[in-house]
């Protein structure tokens, strides 16, 4: 029997009405309150770089609209200087890679830890940790293109319903980095190799 696939990204709904004002939910207060840093986007026939600030604004709230696995360490988008598309960059935490885990010679009796984990959430070890052994966290990089088909238009200035294309568009960008990264985390969770 196949274990469903981790959800990689998702939007906190609920966390973000229950914790809203005036009416309003979090992130569409902090897209209000925020709205000057959406001012080069307007009208842009690209929906790119809205769909970018948009995500910034989500994730940097504390807790953040968008949520992501455990595992994710990190995800930025952003417009590609290459030919304007839309590209992520997703940090994930993994195990060491087989390499290392085969034999553990390369230690040298030095006591070598992994990620330190805090309720399940991958941390940095903190500073006393630090002096006390060597750690090594492994990180895969993650880069890669992001479909534009379902990206809302951009709208044309401040007056336009900005807060709901805000909403629209990290909401696509969470589905899609979701299906990218979900079978990833889902494999790395596992902790075995994947069948041939």
């Amino acid at each position: 029997m196949r274990m469903p696939e981790p959800r990689a990204f998702w939007l906190d709904e609920q966390f973000d009405r229950e914790h809203g004002t005036d009416g309003r939910g979090r992130y569409e207060a902090e897209v209000f309150r925020r709205i000057d840093e959406f001012a080069d986007t307007w009208g842009d026939f690209a929906p790119v770089a809205f769909a970018v600030t948009a995500w910034r604004l989500a994730t940097e709230l504390s807790p953040g609209f968008v949520r992501w696995h455990r595992r994710i360490i990190s995800a930025t988008c952003a417009r590609s200087p290459w030919d304007g598309s839309l590209v992520c960059a997703v940090t994930v935490a993994s195990r060491w890679p087989a390499e290392l885990t085969w034999t553990k010679q390369w230690q040298r009796d030095r006591g070598w830890q992994d990620w330190p984990r805090l309720f399940g959430q991958f941390t940095t070890p903190t500073e006393e940790d630090q002096t006390r052994r060597p750690h090594l966290r492994a990180l895969l990089q993650v880069e890669a293109p992001v479909p534009l088909d379902d990206l809302p238009p951009t709208p044309d200035g401040p007056d336009d319903e900005v807060a709901a294309a805000a909403r629209r568009a990290v909401a696509v960008l969470a589905r899609e980095l979701n299906d990218l990264l979900a079978p990833m985390i889902g494999q790395l969770d596992a902790g075995v190799p994947a069948d041939s």
